[in-house]
């Protein structure tokens, strides 16, 4: 699976980009079938508080792809956070599709 993570109008952060790396590739090994994943970084501007940290992660794979979002205190959190709602996805996706 090719992962491609941008940072959208904030630095670049190797850290979090190998914690990102390393749970799509668990991910991606649990379910052989993904192609790529897109993922994006963002800061959600607000004006009296820090803001929250937004992850955005898009799934290709055979079929409709399949996005999920979270919106947390930090990209840690909302990398998990947004994998879990594409680990339910997938479950559901290979429930329909692979009835072996």
């Amino acid at each position: 699976m090719t992962i491609s993570i941008q940072y959208v109008k904030m630095p670049t952060s190797e850290t979090l980009t190998a914690f990102t790396e390393k749970r799509l590739n668990k991910l991606a090994s649990k379910y052989s079938w993904l192609i790529s994943a897109n993922v994006h970084f963002k800061l959600e501007k607000e004006k009296d508080a820090m803001g929250k940290k937004i992850c955005e992660i898009e799934l290709s794979l055979p079929g409709p792809k399949i996005f999920a979002s979270s919106k947390e205190e930090n990209f840690e959190v909302a990398v998990k956070e947004t994998l879990n709602d594409l680990s339910r996805q997938l479950k559901k996706r290979k429930e329909t599709t692979f009835n072996h």
